[in-house]
């Protein structure tokens, strides 16, 4: 959401004895079925804008930081994706080739870059890693993560090849190539050729490039074409189970703070709040924020007239009081006779179909609320753990591409990436966990 503008809140209807629910519709965040053009910054600085608005992993960011679920659940699988972390196996190496190895881990933070890659991948199905040349192309000597959420894809050429990403803080307004950093990007299905092609000398013995940056992208095959991949869990915001475990917290946040159950929950998209600042030219944040609340105040007057109207049936769009219809604005009657009046069994139900979604067992991140806990056993949780780290193996395999690059282009014969997983032992085994690779391939 915009900084400072609160869409999503509780209101006491004071007539009525009871709150309505304001929230924002989460498959708003998509917002990407019109047809995108490429932005021009300045000439040789063209890119495709992330969504309708260029703000689409921000508002997704927006959303998984806002549930502790969500968040938790991610946080997870990029920790189970992270494994033991990425390791350079040298044991069928040289004496020289092992010191050259040290060395480039010495320079290079690859807990840090491996981690990171691994959340980009887990958030947004692909992610950017930037390789560095020594100054006559000879040697790769460093490796460094570029955030997903700040790339941004130049236009594809005609035989379909992206020539550059541009890196910069979308959240802010860019206005020129200064607030921008370009980085030529190698062959999405062929980098190491690309490279060999850009780095390969020419009559007088030089590269053809002097370029010494170069961008690799990492991606997820997905069922679409698309510039950026929509993650798997967008299903989760298109559908209502993420819009359903925020209505229930603010249920019992409004039933702890004024004994007022909930009995409308008003539904806004948000070009609703975004028509209206356009409309009356608002640009002012505490004057949208204040026009925020007085359209609030709007809709629990309708509301409180349309209950005390004694009519059974009335219309589930808002009329404003210039008596139009505000298509954007759904308002649907929340049940307040439930047994127990806690939304216990609905918070379980609500968080298993989140932890479904984001294929981890609730059991495996403590995520089991309510007053009735189950739990599994310990040999069950192991088995989870063990499934879960199974399935990383194509994630690894995509995010190994550019270590192997890394290492052929550096002559390090008998070296290979490898990122062994950890297999909780059971007792009988006298000790808690061991490691397990399945880097098993021939020596090239």
């Amino acid at each position: 959401m915009n900084q400072n503008l609160c869409f999503n809140s509780v209101e006491v209807i004071p007539d009525l004895k009871a709150s309505a629910a304001f929230t924002v519709n989460s498959s708003e965040v998509f917002k990407e079925q019109v047809d995108i053009a490429p932005l021009k910054i300045d000439e040789g600085y063209e890119y495709m804008p992330w969504g309708a608005d260029n703000e689409l992993p921000y508002n997704i960011l927006e959303l998984i930081e806002s549930d502790e679920t969500l968040s938790t659940c991610q946080i997870f699988n990029a920790e189970v994706c992270y494994g033991s972390g990425l390791v350079y196996d040298t044991t069928n190496a040289s004496g020289k080739i092992k010191k050259d190895v040290f060395h480039f881990l010495m320079d290079n933070d690859l807990p840090s870059y491996f981690l990171g890659v691994c959340q980009d991948f887990k958030h947004f199905g692909f992610c950017v890693s930037i390789i560095i040349l020594n100054g006559d192309g000879s040697q790769i000597v460093r490796i460094l993560r570029k955030e997903a959420c700040y790339c941004r894809f130049a236009p594809a050429e005609k035989d379909g090849r992206i020539p550059y990403i541009l890196y910069a803080n979308w959240r802010k307004s860019i206005s020129s190539k200064d607030d921008v950093e370009k980085i030529e990007l190698l062959d999405f299905h062929s980098p190491w050729t690309d490279l060999q092609e850009r780095m390969q000398a020419n009559k007088s013995k030089k590269p053809k490039t002097s370029t010494r940056k170069f961008a690799i992208v990492s991606r997820v095959p997905t069922p679409d074409s698309t510039y950026y991949p929509i993650p798997y869990y967008g299903s989760l915001f298109k559908g209502n189970w993420y819009n359903i475990k925020k209505l229930i917290g603010m249920a019992k946040e409004a039933k702890l703070k004024n004994s007022a159950p909930i009995k409308y929950h008003i539904e806004i998209a948000n070009r609703f709040w975004d028509g209206i600042f356009k409309a009356e030219g608002i640009t002012d944040r505490k004057k949208q924020m204040e026009r925020v609340v007085e359209e609030k105040e709007k809709i629990i007057n309708f509301l409180t007239g349309m209950e005390n109207s004694g009519k059974v049936l009335f219309s589930t769009f808002y009329i404003n009081p210039n008596g139009d219809e505000q298509h954007d604005v759904v308002i649907n009657k929340v049940e307040t006779d439930k047994e127990g009046g806690d939304w216990s069994t609905d918070i379980i139900e609500a968080v298993n179909m989140m932890c479904f979604t984001m294929r981890v067992h609730s059991n495996l991140v403590g995520s089991v609320p309510g007053k009735s806990q189950t739990n599994n056993s310990g040999s069950d949780k192991r088995e989870l753990y063990t499934i879960a780290q199974a399935l990383q193996k194509p994630y690894h395999d995509l995010l190994f591409t550019v270590h192997h690059i890394i290492i052929r282009y550096n002559k390090w014969e008998g070296v290979k990436p490898d990122c062994p997983f950890i297999m909780l032992s059971t007792l009988d085994e006298n000790r808690d966990a061991k490691l397990v690779t399945t880097n098993k391939t021939p020596e090239e």
